[in-house]
């Protein structure tokens, strides 16, 4: 801008509008002008973002507390969308959903971009064609996960799906990792980072925090802030893992805005809007044209129903799904993966015919130990009735010991499959 511009640029009058009116958790805006998805300020510094606009003016919904709020003060334009920092600077730091550091470790190095960007357009997506290994035993081998892969992980409270998050931010050889909390408790935010994923996971993480007190504009901004700076980093060229939890608190948060806004309710309270933006959000990781976003997203299932509204829709999205089993966690089953009831639906694309019936074999014995384990249970069963059930048993302990793994221990994919097959070896083979 030359000299003269930004002289008259800066003697332009600020055009203010008021507050008109402040319901639940939106506010009405009058006398200003802007586009759904602008920033504003409300009074002395609260951020806000146009929702909608009308003849009556625009609808709001702030970034934080609405306390003090009231009809008649002032309102600014921040000139535009929000822009959130991406790049390599943001390795090793913690920021909110607004993308502000809140680690202390002074301000960001790295350039702003919008938060809106296009998924990568239908034929232009690379296929799926490479492994990721993420150094948990059991995901790459049972539960092969690929570049690019978006993937589900259902479980219900306090059954180890943060814990998991960590093993996999520690062992991934993805080249970046991109981690949302959103709608967490507050205490468990210092816990995860300093235990859960500690001094090594962070040094090679992006970390976007909400808490669950933070107004629900604030929790959905946060989930949008982590995808794009995973998609900044796919852009670069780079495969980046993007890690939320929990999507289902990003519905909720959608839920009280679509409620609050005047949308009906639909399924269990749940606005149709909800469900719109899940499959926005999910479609925007993937392959692009030569990096990748690779998807791991938890999935808090309501009263442990994996056949709910979000967990029904979700898994419809995904291109994958890990369920986590209370029963197994409360045995000391950790990761409690429940092999039998998780798929990925790229596997047989990304493995070999080998590895494939390595695991198929050891799926069909964990079957067969499934389907007798009332006679087992009770002492019906009779040795020699079915061959799979008795290698079962007899390698109960071997088959274990492959299946967890410690939090702090990360396994190589090659090392893995090899005790796989060496696994399947002592059960009898792939037959």
């Amino acid at each position: 801008m030359s000299g003269w511009g930004a002289v008259l640029e800066a003697a332009r009058p600020e055009r203010r509008g008021l507050i008109s009116r402040v319901r639940g958790l939106g506010v009405e805006v009058r006398g200003l002008d802007g586009a759904v998805g602008d920033l504003v300020e409300l009074g002395e510094g609260v951020e806000a973002e146009v929702v909608a606009t009308g003849p009556d003016g625009l609808s709001c919904m702030p970034l934080a507390s609405t306390a003090g709020l009231t009809i008649g003060m002032p309102v600014r334009g921040r000139g535009g969308p929000l822009r959130v920092p991406v790049g390599a600077g943001l390795l090793g730091r913690v920021v909110d959903g607004l993308g502000r550091p809140i680690d202390g470790k002074g301000p960001l190095n790295a350039g702003r971009v919008s938060l809106d960007h296009a998924p990568p357009s239908i034929l232009g997506r690379d296929r799926i064609d490479t492994r990721l290994p993420l150094g948990v035993r059991v995901l790459d081998t049972m539960v092969t996960v690929g570049r690019g892969q978006r993937v589900g992980l259902f479980a219900g409270s306090g059954v180890g799906k943060s814990s998991l998050l960590s093993m996999v931010a520690r062992g991934t050889e993805a080249d970046a990792t991109v981690i949302a909390l959103v709608g967490e408790r507050g205490r468990e935010v210092r816990e995860f980072l300093e235990d859960d994923l500690g001094p090594e996971g962070l040094a090679r993480s992006v970390v976007v925090v909400s808490t669950s007190d933070q107004p629900a504009m604030a929790r959905i901004r946060a989930a949008y802030t982590a995808t794009r700076i995973a998609e900044a980093f796919r852009d670069e060229g780079a495969h980046a893992i993007l890690m939320m939890d929990s999507l289902t608190r990003v519905a909720m948060a959608q839920r009280e805005i679509g409620l609050s806004a005047g949308e009906p309710p639909a399924t269990r309270g749940y606005p149709p809007s909800t469900f719109s933006i899940l499959a926005g959000l999910l479609e925007r990781a993937g392959t692009g044209s030569g990096g990748s976003v690779t998807g791991i997203y938890t999935v808090l299932v309501d009263g442990d129903d994996h056949n709910e509204p979000i967990a029904d829709a979700v898994r419809s999205i995904l291109d994958g799904h890990v369920v986590l089993d209370r029963a197994l966690a409360l045995m000391g089953h950790h990761p409690a993966v429940d092999v039998l009831g998780s798929v990925s639906r790229v596997a047989g694309k990304i493995v070999s015919p080998e590895q494939r019936a390595q695991a198929s074999a050891l799926r069909a014995v964990l079957a067969a130990r499934r389907s007798a384990a009332d006679l087992i249970d009770i002492g019906a069963y009779q040795s020699g009735a079915n061959p799979r059930v008795d290698a079962a048993l007899a390698h109960e302990r071997a088959i274990s010991d492959f299946l967890t793994q410690p939090l702090d221990e990360t396994s190589a994919a090659d090392e893995s499959w090899q005790r796989l097959a060496s696994l399947v070896a002592d059960l009898g083979g792939a037959s």
